[in-house]
């Protein structure tokens, strides 16, 4: 059974997403504290998080990026802050998806098994016999095994950026409109816009371009989308 920790202050709200996500089968652990939460992270194995982002003590966001730095997992906020650039923030120090309070309970969920069926297909493949990897550069990208190297050097990728950076890579000198790559990255029933793959771009950007400032690898093809350039 998957194990979902609830990051959450609001004993109500946190009931709510407990309930329902026992409901629908998975395991619940609720953690009031950012700081608590994020020892149980590093001990247990927990398959997805749901995090608030007005948390006593840190907020969400440094609670999301130290989640980030140490842990490899999809994060989900749950936050009653609704402004774009809140959504931009949370997105950019690296959680895979954000979900404003009130919301449906039905859609938590449905975006809790989106999410996990995302990870799973992509982290399973790692089962396979031998990577086909694709070389760009210095610039190596490992399928099966779900891995980036620039040189040497391990690059690490949510779930999201990876397959963010796959689809273009096995795509290559073809540009993609930011819609037509939300819609192959995210899906058709995500609720969400284009933006997001510019936020999600831009932070690939950070990892693997040499200056991306001048990106060499993604590039920009505007008024049309991006392309991936080999």
């Amino acid at each position: 059974m998957r194990k979902i920790l609830i990051v959450e202050d609001d004993n109500e709200i946190a009931m709510l997403e407990k309930d329902y996500l026992e409901i629908n089968g998975f395991e619940t652990e609720i953690i009031a504290d950012g700081q608590e939460a994020l020892a149980a992270l590093e001990k247990s194995g927990y398959a997805l998080v749901l995090l608030d982002l007005m948390l006593p003590g840190q907020n969400g966001y440094d609670i999301c990026r130290q989640i980030r730095d140490k842990i490899d997992i999809p994060i989900l906020m749950v936050t009653a802050r609704t402004e774009t650039a809140d959504k931009i923030r949370g997105l950019g120090l690296g959680a895979d998806d954000y979900i404003a309070k009130p919301f449906d309970p039905a859609e938590l969920v449905a975006r809790v098994k989106s999410h996990l069926n995302c990870y799973e297909r992509l982290t399973g493949s790692a089962k396979g016999d031998k990577d086909d990897t694709i070389v760009i550069g210095d610039l190596k990208i490992l399928p099966k095994s779900w891995m980036v190297y620039k040189g040497d050097t391990e690059i690490k990728l949510p779930n999201r950026e990876f397959e963010l950076l796959l689809f273009p890579a096995e795509n290559p000198n073809i540009v993609f409109t930011k819609e037509q790559l939300f819609e192959k990255i995210w899906g058709y029933d995500y609720t969400g816009d284009s933006a997001t793959v510019t936020v999600h771009v831009n932070r690939i950007r950070e990892k693997i371009e040499d200056d991306p400032s001048v990106p060499k690898i993604i590039e920009t093809v505007w008024g049309a989308g991006y392309r991936l350039k080999v």
